[in-house]
């Protein structure tokens, strides 16, 4: 009877506990409820899914809604663009390997992960070289340099098709960075990549190769004290509220760029690929330039919250872009140096 009782109480407890602990994990879970389509995309001839790891807070991630209700409304709602940020399907690794078996249809990926299955598109990594709005307007401009570099991936089977951003990379640091020296006191987050590895070995810094989702707890604990990425990544992630000061080196810019199946493709209809092309460009194009306007409030929020400037003096960028054209000339082979050459001349680049 005692036994029964207690074991009845446990019950009570452990079901308590679920209540209790089911809506906090839901909670966790991203929800699209938001950026829910105005439209009823039951009857939809044609379906594609399409990743972001992101969130559409930031103007280059919410691009893939905008080009859903663009094409829903150009295809006469023929095509539905079932776009889901937020990792949902998994990480770029997994969602790329996902894409080219044809499991998924399309992905935005960010420039950094793209060298996994077009290491050419490794190009916009390069420091120094499409580092700024303006010369990646002047980039995309020359349709055959620009149409080269969204073909890294046709051996895979995979279409690049245009490039949304999320700004420009700088730091945001625990303590002011004014020069070269302040720098070199820094222990930086840098991402998985072979760039940015090779790019901070040359500058002489101490970097930590992080996961993107460590880096809240690691920001926190002083395990490091920088991170190497963009002011509107930064303010709108709350890291400034740890990192309370930046430094804007814009050596290179981040971008999205938005791939899809090429069998998948090749299975609509002509005008239906004609529209889904000028679709995607269309809205890709309007939001880079939303991308510059949104980095520009996102500096006045951070200044009206305390956060300090430190931009670089000329002489410290020169050195900075001196060593790191080392990376340049690593990458030269797998980019192809002929096509890098060409590119390095047209956006004016110098060692």
């Amino acid at each position: 009877m005692r036994f029964t009782k207690l074991l009845l109480v446990l019950l009570v407890a452990l079901v308590a506990v679920a209540l209790i602990a089911a809506p906090a994990m839901a909670r966790k879970k991203p929800s699209l409820a938001k950026w829910k389509p105005a439209f009823d995309y039951s009857k939809a001839k044609y379906k594609i899914k399409v990743s972001n790891v992101s969130h559409p807070a930031i103007k280059g991630v919410y691009a893939g809604f905008a080009i859903r209700d663009a094409l829903w409304k150009a295809s006469n709602g023929q095509i539905y663009f079932e776009y889901l940020p937020f990792s949902m399907l998994g990480g770029e690794v997994e969602v790329l390997n996902q894409l080219q078996m044809g499991a998924i249809q399309g992905m935005s990926v960010s420039s950094v992960a793209s060298t996994n299955l077009g290491p050419r598109m490794g190009l916009v990594n390069l420091p120094f070289l499409v580092n700024t709005y303006e010369k990646l307007e002047q980039f995309a401009a020359n349709k055959k340099l620009f149409q080269h570099f969204l073909d890294g991936m046709e051996h895979q089977g995979i279409m690049g098709l245009d490039v949304t951003g999320y700004g420009q990379y700088g730091w945001a640091t625990t303590i002011p960075v004014k020069n070269i020296a302040d720098a070199k006191k820094v222990k930086f987050r840098i991402a998985e990549a072979a760039v940015n590895k090779m790019l901070y070995k040359a500058w002489g810094f101490n970097p930590v190769v992080m996961p993107w989702p460590d880096v809240p707890t690691a920001l926190k604990q002083g395990v490091i004290t920088g991170l190497d990425h963009t002011l509107l990544v930064c303010y709108l992630t709350k890291k400034f509220e740890v990192a309370k000061n930046f430094t804007p080196i814009n050596y290179a810019q981040g971008l999205f760029i938005w791939i899809f199946n090429k069998a998948w493709f090749k299975k609509l209809p002509a005008d239906l690929q004609k529209t889904f092309v000028q679709t995607v460009k269309a809205e890709c194009k309007v939001y880079r330039g939303q991308t510059q306007m949104q980095e520009k409030n996102c500096e006045v929020g951070a200044k009206k919250m305390g956060i300090k400037f430190w931009p670089l003096s000329k002489g410290d960028l020169a050195t900075l872009q001196k060593q790191g054209n080392v990376v340049h000339e690593e990458f030269a082979k797998e980019i192809g140096a002929p096509y890098l050459k060409k590119v390095q001349d047209f956006l004016g680049y110098k060692p």
